[in-house]
């Protein structure tokens, strides 16, 4: 199984195996980016597999990764509610920015229609090839990360600086990576 639509009450699953199963596969739902978006916010300072791990926990937490009833959450009240659950990372910072980006995913789809569209805009519909590299010169940034980092960041999401972006965008399929076995 692998991150999906319907998946915000599956609190049991293997969030890891979900999210490496599903990194790098193109989506245009919301709900997948929002949780996509989630593990790239708790991924800092972590490996990708600690936050990756939580994402059962998450959708507990988070209303389901539904971005419009976390969109009202409030910071502090429920910031706490979340921070003191034995299961969750407790980085109150992150947490908040959770709340936060689902906020400006809501913002974006007023704007934009959906948040998926927003961020395909970004490569005209089609996930962008990244030049070819060899597994040496792999990055954790991109020009259009960097340029999507900021335009988010003006729409008010937070976590979301060059190297969280880029992730995100590989991890939603917008951009690909080309490795070439040296």
């Amino acid at each position: 199984m692998a991150i999906g639509p319907q998946d915000g009450r599956d609190w049991t699953s293997n969030g890891t195996a979900d999210y490496d199963a599903y990194f790098g596969t193109p989506t245009h739902d919301d709900h997948v980016l929002f949780e996509l978006l989630t593990v790239g916010v708790f991924q800092v300072g972590l490996s990708w597999q600690a936050a990756a791990s939580k994402l059962p926990v998450y959708r507990r937490l988070f209303a389901e990764m539904v971005p419009q009833v976390v969109a009202g959450f409030d910071e502090e009240v429920d910031g706490e509610r979340i921070a003191n659950d034995p299961d969750m990372i407790r980085n109150g910072r992150k947490i908040r920015a959770v709340i936060r980006n689902a906020r400006g995913i809501v913002k974006v789809q007023r704007e934009f229609g959906s948040f998926a569209d927003y961020l395909w805009q970004f490569v005209n519909g089609t996930p962008l090839m990244l030049p070819a590299v060899t597994r040496d010169e792999l990055t954790n940034q991109s020009a259009i990360g960097t340029a999507v980092a900021k335009d988010l960041k003006r729409r008010g999401f937070s976590f979301v600086g060059p190297v969280v972006t880029h992730m995100f965008l590989l991890a939603a399929g917008i951009l690909r990576e080309q490795v070439i076995d040296a």
